[in-house]
């Protein structure tokens, strides 16, 4: 039988992973309308680049816009959220990277040091402001 000490610890983890989940259904939301209205502008996707950790910048699967000056995040086609910096070895700078969709934050660039952090709705208007530019 668990102790109370790790029932309490499951019940916390449980909360936790409702809030995160809650979190990224309501920024589904957002980028779902923001795909809807871009698409609506007829502002046009690009193909996306990551970066390796190892530093160099490769093509990827996916097609969207970014949301960050530096360009380590963005929403694709498909309505899914990419952070753009990921693992690769030496062969991805030849053949790329496949993308996977992150669950996405209400807040970009929670924790970050680099000074771009703000509410998903900033970045996505934004975005949308900016056009084909």
């Amino acid at each position: 039988m668990p102790s109370q000490r790790q029932e309490d610890a499951r019940r916390r983890i449980e909360l936790s992973e409702q809030a995160v989940r809650a979190e990224a259904e309501a920024a589904q939301k957002l980028i779902d309308d923001f795909v809807a209205e871009a698409n609506r502008r007829g502002i046009r996707p690009e193909p996306l680049r990551a970066t390796l950790m190892s530093g160099p910048v490769v093509k990827t699967d996916k097609q969207g816009w970014y949301l960050r000056k530096n360009r380590s995040i963005a929403i694709g086609t498909d309505g899914g959220y990419y952070v753009l910096t990921v693992p690769g070895g030496t062969t991805a700078r030849f053949t790329g990277v496949r993308l996977t969709a992150s669950p996405p934050p209400l807040v970009v660039g929670r924790g970050g040091r680099d000074g771009e952090t703000g509410d998903l709705t900033e970045f996505l208007g934004w975005r949308l402001d900016a056009g084909n530019a």
